[in-house]
């Protein structure tokens, strides 16, 4: 079950980014430690190994960042921290969120979709791989009771 994510989370939740992205694109504690202290934003840790930050204002969120370890993919990690972001967001106010994810990144792709989202533009050449990034929307509203499906 994922919790609500601290300051004192920082090293873990940048020791699983750095475990599930390649270096150029792993965030460091730093990175974590400067959006984590922000008030208009929260983190989820899953102490299977997942991490997700979400940034919001004006009754929208972005996903900034989600991350589950390769040992504990495709085991609901990625789907149980989607689900409680969202329910956070929503009963924050959030009424839609966005996020960018690889076109490259075929896993996580059908994970946004499986959750309701679905691409509302794209970012050429938008990573450091050169592959571009899908934009994505989820209206939660939409989803009923501010909950996404899975």
């Amino acid at each position: 079950m994922p919790r609500r994510a601290t300051l004192a989370d920082i090293d873990v939740m940048a020791a699983i980014h750095a475990g599930a992205f390649p270096p150029p694109d792993a965030w460091s504690r730093d990175i974590f430690d400067l959006h984590l202290g922000q008030p208009n934003v929260f983190g989820l840790l899953h102490p299977s190994g997942g991490t997700i930050m979400v940034r919001f204002a004006a009754g929208e969120a972005e996903i900034l960042t989600l991350a589950v370890l390769p040992d504990a993919r495709r085991g609901g990690i990625g789907r149980a921290l989607l689900r409680h972001a969202m329910a956070l967001s929503a009963s924050i106010g959030v009424q839609s969120v966005f996020l960018e994810v690889s076109v490259a990144n075929a896993a996580a792709h059908r994970l946004y979709v499986a959750a309701g989202f679905v691409p509302v533009g794209r970012r050429p050449r938008y990573y450091t791989d050169r592959s571009d990034a899908l934009v994505m929307r989820l209206d939660l509203e939409q989803c009923g009771e501010g909950h996404h499906r899975p």
